[in-house]
This record gives C-alpha cells, sequence and structure tokens, in this order.
C-alpha cells in the first residue's frame, strides 16, 4: 500500500498526474476508506471554493504589497 500525501490528491484531481500514477491512486482509493474520505474532504472543499464569492483587495493593501515588492533586498 502506497502512502499519499494530500498533495498527491491535489494532483490527482487537477489532473496533473500521468497516467501510471493516476492508476495507482484509483485503485488505492477504491480499497482505502481512509484515503477515500481525504480525498472527498478535499473535493468538496474545491468545490465550495468555487462557489465562494471573491472579493477585490483593498487600495492600500495592494500598495503595501507593490511597495514591498519594490523595496531593495538589505544585503547581510
Amino acid at each position: 500500500m502506497p502512502n499519499f500525501t494530500p498533495e498527491d490528491l491535489l494532483l490527482y484531481l487537477a489532473g496533473e498526474l500521468n497516467e501510471a500514477q493516476s492508476k495507482t491512486v484509483e485503485e488505492e482509493l477504491k480499497t482505502n476508506w481512509v484515503l477515500r474520505e481525504k480525498f472527498n474532504v478535499l473535493k468538496e472543499a474545491g468545490k465550495r471554493v468555487d462557489t465562494m464569492k471573491l472579493q477585490s483587495p483593498a487600495k492600500q493593501t495592494l500598495q503595501n504589497i507593490m511597495r514591498y515588492a519594490m523595496r531593495k533586498p538589505v544585503k547581510a
């Protein structure tokens, strides 16, 4: 029984695994109840995120990010 990480399950959900890796995950999901529950939680979370209403950040927040990105790194 291979060990799968949440990252492996996310890659599977996103279709980012090769065919052999996907097949391995699918086979394990059929027999491993714990892994299947973790997979279902991730899948449900993805559905909820897709339906969330997004808000734009405040202008001050964007300005702070840009100011931070433009500063020069401190040399040690």
